[in-house]
């Protein structure tokens, strides 16, 4: 709040009645026989009497206002972090969220304009990536088609678009088979080029090995992702990707869709009942020109399901991007 202080002058004036004197004839004393003429004295004068000047009016100085100190660093709580102290502050209010939600919960938010980037303390942790694998299988195949190492064909983008609009499993087991190559290594052989270094099929899960479904990365491995969707993909690989992800079904509508309709989210979501429990992903990006990042890893750890999960996910959005739009 600002202090303000304001000075008030009061004029002192000081006023002296003017004492007006008056005059009459005098009787003349007595003389000797031969009296002299009789004299009337004149009246006397009346003397003006000096009003005295009333002090001058103190000048009224300005109305000054103290501003309020700008924070410093101690003032924020994570100032090595390249974001302004609103957004470090939302960030400690997503700590102090998360470590009472169900389970564990990776975050990392990256501004793509200034190149900061925050991450939280589960953002290394290795977590299934139920569907949001499926944005990866999206970007290679695109890229080797580009490439002309494939030729994608009209039902294989149908495909990509039921993938990235509805999350369709289907859609990703016909794509993983077609072009996972004999040995079914060949998408994940170029994962790590987009982003995704510490990727890792799991095997003992599916016949085929490795396999979409049963993968594990973090949630740094998805910010990378989404960078690389964002800054390095040819324009209309890349126009083709944020316009699906800004138009997705109703069921991939929370995580980064919490941030809200103004920030023009767009989301890949990936959720799935594993081994030791539920996890619940979200990885995105929000804001004018897609400046802003957020990918989420959230592990219930079995203790909490699919509602708790999307609830978590899509508050802790909520809390980094609600009103910064």
């Amino acid at each position: 709040m600002l202090g303000r202080r304001r000075w008030t002058g009061v004029a002192a004036g000081g006023l002296l009645l003017l004492a007006v004197v008056s005059c009459g004839t005098e009787e003349p004393p007595a003389t000797s026989a031969a009296a002299a003429p009789t004299t009337t004295t004149a009246p006397s004068a009346v003397v003006p009497q000096t009003i005295a000047s009333a002090p001058a009016t103190p000048e009224v100085p300005p109305v000054t206002t103290t501003a309020s100190p700008a924070p410093t660093k101690a003032d924020c709580p994570y100032p090595d972090s390249g974001f302004d102290c609103d957004f470090q502050h939302r960030f400690a209010a997503v700590q102090a969220y998360v470590g009472k939600r169900p389970g564990t919960v990776g975050v990392v938010v990256r501004d793509r304009k200034t190149g900061a980037v925050w991450r939280n303390d589960h953002a290394d942790d290795s977590t299934w990536t139920a569907s949001t694998i499926k944005l990866a299988m999206v970007v290679d195949l695109l890229t080797r088609d580009r490439a002309g190492s494939v030729k994608l064909s009209s039902r294989d983008r149908e495909l990509i678009d039921a993938m990235l609009h509805s999350s369709d499993d289907d859609a990703a087991t016909a794509l993983w088979t077609k072009y996972s190559g004999a040995d079914h290594q060949e998408f994940n052989a170029a994962f790590p080029r987009y982003g995704l270094t510490s990727v890792k099929a799991i095997p003992g899960f599916s016949k085929v090995f490795p396999y979409w479904g049963f993968q594990k990365c973090t949630a740094a491995d998805l910010d990378r992702l989404m960078a690389y969707v964002l800054d390095k993909l040819p324009a209309e690989d890349r126009a083709l990707i944020v316009d699906r992800m800004r138009a997705v079904a109703a069921n991939q509508q929370w995580g980064v869709w919490g941030a809200g309709k103004a920030a023009r989210p767009g989301a890949k979501a990936g959720w799935s009942e594993e081994e030791g429990g539920w996890v619940m992903n979200s990885v995105g990006f929000v804001g004018p020109g897609e400046r802003y990042t957020l990918a989420i890893m959230n592990n219930l750890r079995g203790k909490g399901g699919y509602d708790e999960g999307k609830a978590t996910d899509t508050e802790v959005a909520r809390l980094i991007f609600a009103g910064r739009f």
